[in-house]
């Protein structure tokens, strides 16, 4: 993989979002629709590509943690308000530095998935409930890859809180073989990439009842 190939040619410990969600996609993960604009002009086309309501984020592979660095806007409505947040961005990040332009996601159900490497097990997937109460709750489950179909449909009921995929509150039941997929090719990126320690998806947000990988972060070893 290109990406993975140039970030340790460049001696980074990670992909930014916007690389660690090709990566995603390149697998067959649903993730959002996306643009990265480093200036005004990008961000008009981008506006005009993906249309309104937006997100934006910093995007660098030197920012992990965007959230708790105030570097995200969710649900812009307007133009005018995703310019003045724009440059909100731009303020705080450096002039190498992008700004990720994404389409809002609305889903009242967000899960976590993932793929870390165990020194002893090898690469390992993680499946679990996310947004922001991952943790508090911690109710995660985690198995060896690879994975086939049956096992990964069984690990989604492991959860403590697997009722929620099903019809609750109004809410179709979650296409848990599309969540299914998605375990299964974490664990492949696993195993046919032995230079990526740890893959973190969350949220996983719940669109209609198709899954939709909304952040992901690709560390290196």
């Amino acid at each position: 993989m290109n990406i993975i190939a140039q970030a340790l040619q460049e001696n980074r410990k990670t992909l930014s979002e916007y690389e660690s969600k090709q990566l995603l996609a390149s697998y067959g993960i649903p993730v959002t629709r996306e643009v990265l604009a480093y200036n005004e002009e990008e961000l008009r086309s981008a506006i005009k590509e993906i249309g309104l309501p937006i997100a934006l984020k910093a995007c660098s592979a030197e920012i992990a943690h965007k959230t708790e660095r105030d570097l995200i806007r969710l649900g812009i409505q307007t133009e005018e308000d995703a310019f003045e947040a724009y440059a909100d961005l731009r303020n705080e990040i450096g002039p190498r530095d992008s700004v990720l332009v994404a389409e809002m996601v609305a889903g009242r159900r967000e899960f976590m998935v993932g793929m870390t490497r165990d020194a002893q097990f090898g690469a390992c997937v993680m499946f679990g409930l996310g947004g922001i109460f991952t943790e508090a709750l911690k109710d995660v489950v985690f198995r060896m890859a690879p994975l086939n179909r049956r096992e990964a449909l069984e690990m989604l009921q492991d959860i403590r809180g697997a009722k929620i995929l099903g019809e609750i509150r109004g809410m179709p039941a979650v296409n848990t073989e599309a969540l299914a997929a998605i375990v299964i090719a974490l664990g492949k990126i696993g195993l046919e990439h032995e230079e990526i320690q740890e893959i973190d998806v969350n949220p996983l947000i719940i669109r209609g009842d198709s899954p939709v990988a909304v952040d992901a972060l690709v560390v290196l070893r």
